[in-house]
């Protein structure tokens, strides 16, 4: 795989993983047009509310972005809470899948993104604030 496969704001989205996750392994693929799969493997969940130390998270960032929002988010299937409550409602999607690997399918659409902004690091890190504040 080769950036030159992706749109410049693509490969500018995915340095920009890197650089925040530089303890993670951050993988992708393209998608054909311009844009990525990309998986972000062992990011850190917070040890007072997850079973779990960590999960990997899986998107695309399309050859539009970032005029194009980065959604839906994937995480590992299995992710449970301490307290036994089931991580479930709305914005949550089980039984999906991710460049073939089962998962939890996190869908929360920004109602008021702004391109120059938001980007698919910000985005990530609110749905990751989200995840955790579900009660």
């Amino acid at each position: 795989m080769t950036s030159e496969e992706l749109a410049p704001s693509v490969v500018a989205a995915i340095r920009e993983l890197e650089d925040a996750f530089p303890d993670s392994k951050i993988s992708w693929r393209a998608d054909s047009q311009g844009g990525a799969f990309v998986t972000i493997e062992d990011v850190p969940l917070n040890p007072e509310i997850f079973v779990q130390a960590g999960t990997w998270v899986g998107f695309r960032i399309g050859f539009q972005y970032p005029a194009a929002e980065v959604y839906p988010h994937h995480v590992r299937p299995d992710l449970a809470r301490k307290d036994g409550r089931p991580i479930s409602g709305k914005g949550f999607h089980p039984d999906k899948t991710f460049e073939g690997r089962a998962s939890l399918m996190l869908s929360r659409v920004s109602k008021r993104r702004d391109a120059r902004e938001d980007t698919a690091l910000t985005k990530l890190r609110r749905v990751l604030v989200w995840l955790e504040q579900r009660p």
